[in-house]
Formats: C-alpha cells, sequence, structure tokens
C-alpha cells in the first residue's frame, strides 16, 4: 500500500530536519552542507527559520495556491452552471450558449467544463446522456428463433369468383370475346 500523505510530508520533515542538524553538528558551514544535498542557501534559511517559530510542522509542504486569483470565474456563475447541469443535463456548449442568450455572460466551453469537472460533474450518469438516433431503440433478441415471431392473417376472398347476392339480376347474354365482334360473313347453302 503506498504512504499517505500526511507519511510523506512527515518524511520529508524529518529529511529537513536532519539537513539543518547536518549543518549545525557535522560540517558546520551552511554553505557546505547545502553543495552536498544540493540545495540552495535560501531555502536553508527558510527551513531554518520555520522550524525556529513552528518546529516539525514549519518543516512540511505547504501549499503553493496563490491566495487570490482575478481572474477566477464568479460565484453567482458557478452556480448557475451547476444549476444547468443539475436541471437540465445541458452540457459545456449547450450551457455557455444559455448564459450568453439568457444571461449576457460571456463564457468559454473550455472554462465550463473546467467547473464541471473541478466539481465531479463533468460525466453524466448513462441514463441522462445524449444518444444518436441509431442508438435510441434497441433489438430485442431471444434465446429461441420464433419466440418473439408474430404473424398478421387477413382472409381475403378468392379473385374472379363473384360472390352471389339476392339483390344481383342473373347475367342473361353470354359475354363477348375480346376482338371478336358479330360475324358479317354469310355461309352458302
Amino acid at each position: 500500500m503506498p504512504p499517505s500523505v500526511r507519511q510523506q510530508q512527515d518524511r520529508q520533515a524529518q529529511r529537513r530536519l536532519a539537513i539543518l542538524r547536518h549543518a549545525e553538528e557535522v560540517t558546520g558551514n551552511v554553505s557546505l552542507t547545502c553543495r552536498y544535498y544540493g540545495i540552495s542557501r535560501n531555502c536553508f534559511y527558510k527551513w531554518q527559520r520555520r522550524y525556529q517559530e513552528e518546529g516539525l510542522d514549519g518543516l512540511r509542504d505547504r501549499s503553493s495556491r496563490p491566495h487570490h486569483c482575478p481572474h477566477a470565474t464568479q460565484a453567482d456563475i458557478v452556480n448557475k452552471i451547476v444549476y444547468l447541469r443539475q436541471n437540465y443535463h445541458f452540457g459545456p456548449m449547450k450551457i455557455k450558449m444559455y448564459l450568453k442568450r439568457y444571461h449576457d455572460t460571456e463564457i468559454a466551453c473550455s472554462a465550463v467544463y473546467r467547473i464541471l469537472k473541478k466539481l465531479g460533474m463533468n460525466r453524466l450518469p448513462a441514463s441522462q446522456r445524449y444518444k444518436r438516433h441509431d442508438m435510441r431503440y434497441t433489438r430485442y433478441e431471444k434465446q429461441l428463433p420464433g419466440n418473439r415471431a408474430q404473424i398478421d392473417v387477413k382472409f381475403i376472398e378468392p379473385v374472379g369468383v363473384p360472390a352471389k347476392t339476392a339483390s344481383q339480376a342473373p347475367v342473361t347474354a353470354s359475354p363477348q370475346r375480346c376482338g371478336a365482334g358479330p360475324s358479317t360473313t354469310s355461309s352458302l347453302p
């Protein structure tokens, strides 16, 4: 199991304390100690001052985060981005267009994505993600062929045979053949 952050900081503080003691007890010279360990004298004196003021806790690493960032996104805009993501499941591009149109706020898509990622909202749950039209409908498959077969049947009367009804008159004339008219030639006896 890898060491925790606290254990790493304790090791770093112990190493720095060993450097400070080496300068006092072994060499008695700050320049030689700094050259031996590959650190600057400014760094050595900074650690020495912090050790005298705070003890071993002063030798631990501190955050390098700036105290103030003038270009940070304002809190009300961040709240709007979070609201649009949670309630409407908008992506960065849609959030950007919405803020521009309805709140007259210019913000880049990358900034919206960075804010969502920092808050852990960059990925929607699978049920809320956009699906392409060809992927929206799923095919159902059954284990055995024919389990899901559906057959529509329509009963049709045979073609060409008229149905007899009481209202129809009987046909008395014989039908004429196509292309054969009444014969005009007479036969001789």
